[in-house]
């Protein structure tokens, strides 16, 4: 999504019929965040100040509301975005154990992203998967049992590959 390709009025909908203008244009700032972030990977400074142009919202207001979420990012991100949950069960399981491991393994701390964008490392407080703690996700994949270093080890394969 470019952001000259957002129209405001097919995006915000029936509701703008009762909105001036200006709330039309605040009214669908996420809405254009996410759509930027899903093209990008992450919101560049260019394209929000393009964005801040096209919605005449100051460059401080769209970063007030996108650095409010934990959702938007402002620098690229891995191919591979692997989330290590610290949740209660997952720590006293050795989650901590798994994060230093992979965290001496590529050089990075966590919320760091590899030079070469292979991976992005991440916490969470908890996946909902307290049985098989520990646990990470690797994109949208659950791993779960991470006890022993073979799936440790077959974890960082699949990232070097």
């Amino acid at each position: 999504m470019k952001v000259e390709e957002i129209d405001v009025n097919r995006q915000i909908g029936r509701i703008g019929e009762i909105l001036n203008a200006r709330e039309k244009k605040r009214g669908i700032l996420i809405q254009a965040l996410q759509q930027i972030q899903a093209a990008l990977g992450y919101l560049p400074e260019e394209s929000v100040q393009e964005l801040s142009k096209k919605l005449n919202l100051s460059m401080s207001e769209i970063f007030s509301v996108a650095s409010f979420y934990r959702m938007f990012y402002f620098k690229p991100r891995g191919k591979k975005i692997l989330k290590v949950c610290l949740g209660t069960a997952c720590y006293v399981r050795g989650s901590k154990n798994v994060l230093n491991a992979l965290e001496q393994e590529f050089n990075i701390k966590s919320g760091e992203t590899t030079e070469d964008l292979a991976l992005t490392l991440e916490t969470v407080g908890c996946v909902g998967c307290c049985g098989l703690a520990p646990v990470t996700t690797m994109n949208e994949n659950v791993m779960g049992e991470i006890t022993g270093s073979g799936k440790l080890k077959a974890i960082i394969q699949s990232i070097r590959e």
